[in-house]
């Protein structure tokens, strides 16, 4: 029980790598906070870990919506008296070549996946303040590092991660509050699954491990970067890619 008497917000935790994340903290001992847009899925991750024996909120929350961070906020302290643990994972994909990107879809993206962050980040950080400890992870993707055709608000958004992540670790690190990002590379989940078997199977000849990752591989750096062993590590983007991006 790593985690016992920690509480831990995940955005996006209805599936895929959020769920992953809640649970895998679950399982150590934190009460975890549970924000997504689609109640069916997350209320579901939330019987989950309260059949783990640990307490859970969930909250249906757009990240892009500072009121609705902001009151969410509010309601988790209200229940747990505090947060230590932010998983900004909450991301959205609108994938098409630059020439045919209609706005909407640009602003939507950017939105949700950074402005998200920012959001989320700007009204825990206090919380964490009160008590000098605190631990954000950004969950940001190789894309922003490497780019990628037909994605380029994607990679906007997830590299502006990147500089957002580097910016707050060392406005935060006075106060014993760390601040890192990783970056998954091909990891295998719903979205995922739905790409084309070419595209899969070019993306696989691309890593040197020759395979995809899972979420619970993500899940367990998130863990890591949760606890006190990580205290010296911060303003860190670490790849989950399997050696894609070396």
């Amino acid at each position: 029980m790593k985690l016992k008497g920690k509480v831990s917000l995940v955005t996006g935790a209805a599936r895929g790598i959020g769920k992953e994340i809640a649970l895998t903290l679950a399982r150590e001992g934190s009460a975890i906070v549970l924000w997504d847009i689609n109640s069916e899925l997350c209320k579901k991750v939330e019987e989950q870990i309260k059949k783990l024996g640990t307490n859970a909120l969930f909250s249906e929350v757009e990240v892009s919506n500072l009121e609705e961070v902001s009151n969410a906020v509010k309601t988790a302290v209200e229940k747990f008296g505090t947060i230590d643990i932010l998983v900004n994972n909450a991301g959205i994909t609108k994938d098409t070549l630059i020439i045919r990107m209609k706005e909407e879809d640009w602003d939507k993206v950017i939105a949700v996946n950074l402005k998200g962050v920012f959001n989320c980040t700007k009204e825990v950080i206090p919380v964490m303040m009160k008590k000098s400890w605190g631990r954000i992870i950004n969950i940001t993707s190789v894309i922003g590092i490497i780019g990628n055709r037909g994605q380029a608000n994607y990679a906007a958004s997830k590299a502006g991660i990147i500089g957002l992540t580097k910016s707050i670790a060392k406005e935060v690190a006075s106060r014993n509050i760390t601040c890192n990002a990783i970056a998954p590379g091909y990891i295998e989940t719903e979205m995922t699954s739905r790409l084309p078997e070419s595209v899969k199977e070019a993306y696989i000849k691309s890593i040197p491990l020759a395979r995809a990752g899972t979420p619970s591989d993500v899940a367990n750096l998130v863990l890591f970067l949760a606890q006190d062993e990580s205290s010296y590590i911060t303003g860190q983007v670490i790849n989950v890619d399997g050696g894609m991006v070396m």
